[in-house]
């Protein structure tokens, strides 16, 4: 009686080799699927935050509210004449807005502070908002000071520098550089110019424009885009006011 012929150890080591082969081969296709998918979600991640952040500054500007404010001129209880609320410097832009980030548009009017700051690892710079709850004209009027030109001239109108928090929202990151311009009618053609700081205290600005230019290039994420808003008041800033 013949037994069975079993199999030899050279076919044991060419079966496992086979097995090894396949298994490594299903393991960096998963490993490429994985890394596919993570990468799809990093570009949907950084589409939804430059988005996000166009959305946010759209809804700020758009509820822009045209108050005008009694700025201090020299000590803290005087006033001097009012003025239209609005800083627009070349890295600081500060206007009231009916728009919360934690509220939308059903929370309080918040004073809306727009600036740069140096990145925590000191690569490039990012855009931060800070909201200050605004609740009169009075009170806004403690924000901002009347200030003797020294070479003549018209008194300007200074804020204080806007400080970050651990409360300030990010808008845009990994950025070279960020810049504010004010749009300015003009009798006359072109009708229009672009200002690097706004200084007018009888009217606001037409429009405002905040570039920003990223870090680095990179053909993976989605560039930030710059950012344009008309701002439309019908308000005269001259017109006798009460505080």
């Amino acid at each position: 009686m013949k037994h069975p012929r079993g199999m030899t150890l050279i076919e044991v080591l060419i079966a496992v080799s086979l097995v090894a082969l396949l298994s490594t081969g299903m393991l960096f296709a998963l490993r490429a699927g994985l890394g596919s998918v993570e990468s799809i979600n990093r570009h949907v991640r950084n589409a939804r935050k430059a988005s996000g952040a166009q959305t946010i500054l759209e809804q700020q500007f758009a509820g822009l509210m045209p108050v005008v404010a009694p700025c201090r001129t020299g000590a803290a209880e005087d006033y001097g004449s009012p003025a239209a609320f609005f800083d627009g410097e070349p890295g600081v832009i500060r206007f009231v807005s009916a728009y919360s980030l934690q509220e939308a548009g059903r929370g309080r009017p918040q004073v809306i502070e727009l600036f740069a700051i140096r990145a925590e690892d000191g690569q490039g710079v990012r855009l931060v908002v800070n909201e200050v709850p605004y609740s009169s004209p009075i009170t806004a009027g403690l924000m901002c000071r009347f200030q003797v030109s020294e070479v003549g001239g018209p008194a300007l109108l200074v804020f204080p520098p806007p400080r970050p928090s651990p409360r300030s929202f990010v808008l845009a990151d990994r950025l070279s550089k960020v810049s504010f311009a004010y749009q300015e009618l003009v009798q006359g053609e072109p009708y229009e110019r672009w200002l690097p700081s706004w200084i007018r205290t009888d009217v606001f600005p037409s429009a405002v424009r905040i570039e920003m230019t990223p870090l680095e290039a990179d053909a993976s994420r989605l560039p930030p885009l710059p950012f344009f808003a008309r701002i439309q008041v019908n308000r005269n800033i001259n017109e006798a006011i009460e505080f």
